[in-house]
């Protein structure tokens, strides 16, 4: 029984953080959005930053497996201590105003370097859930899934919205990425 809810745990966990990575997206999506984009740009940016959302983080998890065999007992602290840096990063940059708007999301390059841009932090979380996690296929299917959600729902609301969400969504998935890096510390 204290199994069953280790592992349930474990998955809402693994769900919070790919919430918590697609507020990037969200956020920059927001950004994008506000400076008017059409359907099928959203469709493409989405599927795009999905399949990132889900490469990068399976890259980082092998990545994680790999330290984790060399550290040991270690890997738990070096996975929380690296979800403090990533989530204080993120909240740090969304105070400061940080944005990737420049790029021109209608050429190939530029649809690549903004999925790649909103997509690094997952290779980060992934190289800490390497060291640690066993859903492998859940968790890079629940990062995709997450990312395309949260990019598709910035870009349709930057259409309709101001400047002002942008930031706090950003703000708000590094405040849950650092609480995680806090409790896998503790």
């Amino acid at each position: 029984m204290l199994e069953m809810s280790a592992s349930a745990g474990h998955l809402i966990a693994i769900l919070l953080m790919a919430a918590a990575l697609g507020m990037d997206a969200f956020s920059l999506g927001i950004g994008i959005g506000l400076k008017g984009v059409r359907l099928l740009d959203v469709i493409k940016l989405s599927s795009v930053i999905a399949l990132f959302h889900i490469l990068m983080p399976l890259g980082g998890m092998v990545t994680g497996q790999y330290v984790s065999s060399l550290l040991g007992g270690v890997a738990t602290s070096a996975a929380g201590a690296l979800l403090l840096l990533l989530g204080g990063h993120m909240v740090y940059s969304s105070l400061r105003g940080d944005k990737s708007e420049s790029i021109d999301h209608r050429t190939g390059w530029g649809l690549l370097v903004f999925s790649l841009s909103v997509s690094i932090d997952s290779f980060s979380v992934g190289v800490s859930l390497g060291m640690f996690s066993g859903h492998l296929l859940f968790t890079v299917l629940m990062f995709g899934f997450f990312g395309g959600l949260m990019s598709v729902l910035g870009l349709l609301l930057g259409r309709k919205v101001g400047h002002s969400l942008g930031g706090y969504g950003e703000a708000f998935g590094g405040v849950i990425l650092f609480a995680f890096g806090l409790l896998f510390l503790l």
